[in-house]
């Protein structure tokens, strides 16, 4: 039944869809309880990489196609992979509820769960990763509004350092960590 869905949502909707990435979640969710570890795992990859381009790397939904890719892995008995999924979607999930305490004015709260998904973003990616830039970033922006601009220009300076190794020097994620410093100074 979801591969009629799938192949009705596609020719509806198109490729690039949420109802169509949440069809392949669906069909990989079927083939993981049926132990059709691979074909579980093509579907889910196509599910994270539909979600990511329309809804963002920081929407809920890729949270939880982390989450099921995870547990394909461990049904798998590949532990260590499905530990990685498991901490990707966590970070996220930090970072998002560290989104919403900074949009409330919580800036302690958002500052102790930005840290955290910073600190699994640099265990799961390594130190020169474009999502632990964006940690730095978060955090900095942070220490902005609480107007400690010492701690925000160190944070911001640190992601300007990743993203400049990561994308080069002509790249917009390094304009904004620019823009980001220039704020201080103001």
């Amino acid at each position: 039944m979801h591969e009629i869905a799938l192949v009705c949502v596609l020719a509806l909707e198109g490729h690039d869809s949420p109802d169509v990435a949440m069809s392949y979640g669906n069909l990989g969710n079927v083939y993981d309880r049926q132990g059709q570890y691979e074909r579980a795992l093509e579907n889910h990859q196509k599910a994270l990489e539909i979600f990511i381009k329309v809804s963002g790397q920081d929407h809920p939904d890729v949270a939880t196609s982390f989450n099921n890719i995870g547990l394909v892995y461990e049904g798998k008995g590949d532990h260590e992979d499905a530990l990685v999924q498991f901490q990707k979607a966590l970070e996220m999930s930090y970072n998002n509820i560290g989104n919403v305490y900074d949009r409330q004015g919580k800036y302690e709260e958002a500052l102790e769960v930005y840290r955290k998904a910073l600190e699994i973003r640099t265990r799961v990616f390594g130190s020169d990763h474009p999502d632990v830039a964006a940690s730095f970033n978060n955090i900095g922006v942070v220490y902005e509004k609480k107007g400690d601009f010492e701690n925000s220009l160190v944070q911001h300076q640190k992601a300007l350092e990743i993203r400049t190794r990561v994308f080069g020097s002509d790249h917009p994620h390094v304009a904004a960590s620019y823009n980001n410093i220039a704020n201080i100074y103001q």
